[in-house]
């Protein structure tokens, strides 16, 4: 008869039970902070003093900020993901921020015999066998995966190998569930938004950063098109190593570069001032760049990389030195390579919302809020005004949500405010497929705005919108205004 092993057993039942666990965690603690702001509202009415009152937000904020960072890094996974979008100085209260963007890229590490185990389980040969070299500490750890430097026998370049943290794929769908729960009651009572959408096209989304293979062709893909388009490139796709691929592993080109958020440091540290011509000129072309790329995939090509966060943005260090010694001779001319990381998620936009958002691009562009509102019915996005001048909150709310520059006199996005769109014009629908659009244009007004540039993408995607409105039989002339456009330009 075999002896009863308890430890096993505990294990076992721990691993079942973490999911209540983990669930119990989060509602525990989200209630504490939505009820700390509730309370706080009723508190701040009887104050009639408004600098006394933004005093008192501001401390209310940072107590909230101290309770998010705990939740978020205690309970990890999926809520990383959720500090990486709050956490942005145009969303989020600059208490929060300021806690929140210490966390974007430290998820705890998978120990190294663990992560040889899954390489050699899905590669099918031992890491000795496969490797010259292999980093034991990771270059960096995600929510998903982390990635370690390392070279093959026989190469003389270094390569990168993501690899899945195991038993993460099931914590994650249960903190996507609890979140949608939340969201449904959010938009019930505080902040007129269709967020259950939202939370669903994540779930969708996030469902598919599990599968390395599907990552590869995405990563491919993408490259492609970039590097078939352009006669250089607007940004650097890492290249595959399409043999050694498998659902939880994935090899890659390394490329060596500096994180975008290092970028003032770096020119600091070369006697170039931050704050200086020298270096606004450079991170003008480092958001032209990254943005000319995502408006060539999101409305000429519909597929585009859904994920970019300041980690998955880096600076090439050679072209740092180039940038270094040819600035004070012509800094009108300074061009930083940008490479672009991390393709688990990305989206495939149907051409009927492709299109719709072109058009809807033209009507921020132009300052059309006719265009604006019809583009959005083209969309499927629902409204209800609350409000007499409809028609001016209306495209103010599609230029907090769709372009990178805020609207003027909005400088960070308030959705509890009664003066905010968001309250004045409620989104009843909103399609699940254009959040993954939403979250990028979030996403890079949030490095803009890092980066000290009130730049807007619907102006620089003008042309690429004419062009696939154009292609696409929508609009005509637009061959005759390209040619003026570029003439005006050159």
């Amino acid at each position: 008869m075999s002896s009863f092993n308890f430890k096993e057993f505990q294990d076992k039942l721990s691993y079942h039970f973490r999911p209540w666990q983990r669930s119990f965690q989060f509602w525990v603690r989200a209630a504490e902070i939505y009820a700390g702001y509730k309370a706080f509202q009723v508190r701040v009415s009887f104050v009639k003093d408004v600098q006394k009152q933004d005093a008192m937000w501001e401390r209310q904020h940072e107590l909230a900020a101290e309770k998010i960072y705990a939740m978020c890094s205690d309970l990890g996974g999926f809520f990383l993901k959720v500090a990486q979008v709050v956490g942005k100085p145009d969303l989020a209260p600059a208490a929060w921020v300021r806690r929140l963007v210490t966390l974007c890229d430290r998820a705890p590490a998978t120990p190294y015999d663990t992560v040889q185990l899954v390489v050699e389980n899905e590669l099918g040969r031992s890491v000795s066998e496969m490797f010259e070299t292999f980093d034991r500490d990771p270059l960096g750890s995600a929510s998903i995966a982390q990635v370690h430097r390392a070279r093959l026998r026989g190469d003389k370049d270094d390569v990168v190998v993501k690899v899945q943290h195991p038993g993460v794929r099931d914590l994650m769908m249960t903190d996507i569930r609890n979140l949608q729960a939340f969201a449904l009651y959010m938009q019930k009572t505080d902040i007129k938004f269709d967020l259950f959408s939202i939370t669903k096209e994540m779930e969708k989304q996030i469902g598919f950063e599990f599968d390395f293979a599907r990552e590869a062709d995405a990563m491919e893909r993408i490259r492609h098109f970039l590097y078939k388009n352009n006669t250089k490139s607007p940004v650097l796709v890492p290249r595959l190593l399409p043999d050694m691929v498998t659902r939880k592993v994935l090899l890659m080109e390394y490329i060596d570069g500096i994180p975008i958020l290092n970028l003032g440091d770096e020119i600091a540290k070369r006697g170039i001032n931050p704050g200086g011509k020298i270096a606004a000129t450079a991170k003008q072309n480092i958001l032209k760049s990254l943005t000319l790329a995502y408006g060539q995939m999101i409305l000429k090509s519909g597929f585009f990389h859904a994920d970019p966060h300041p980690g998955n943005i880096l600076i090439c260090k050679a072209l740092c030195a180039t940038f270094y010694l040819s600035s004070y001779l012509k800094y009108g001319m300074i061009e930083l390579q940008v490479a672009l990381l991390d393709y688990g998620q990305v989206k495939d936009l149907p051409d009927n919302l492709r299109l719709g958002y072109a058009r809807l691009v033209l009507a921020i562009a132009d300052n059309d809020p006719i265009g604006a509102a019809e583009s959005y019915r083209e969309l499927g996005i629902e409204t209800l005004s609350k409000c007499e001048d409809e028609q001016k909150e209306m495209f103010k709310l599609a230029q907090t949500m769709f372009d990178t520059k805020l609207p003027p006199g909005v400088v960070m996005l308030q959705p509890f405010s009664e003066d905010s769109s968001i309250k004045k014009i409620a989104v009843r629908a909103f399609p699940e497929e254009l959040f993954s659009v939403l979250r990028t244009v979030h996403l890079l007004r949030g490095l803009s705005v890092g980066l000290g540039i009130n730049y807007s993408c619907a102006e620089q995607w003008r042309p690429i919108a004419e062009e696939a409105l154009y292609l696409a039989g929508r609009i005509k002339g637009w061959l005759f205004q390209l040619i003026v456009l570029n003439s005006n330009s050159s």
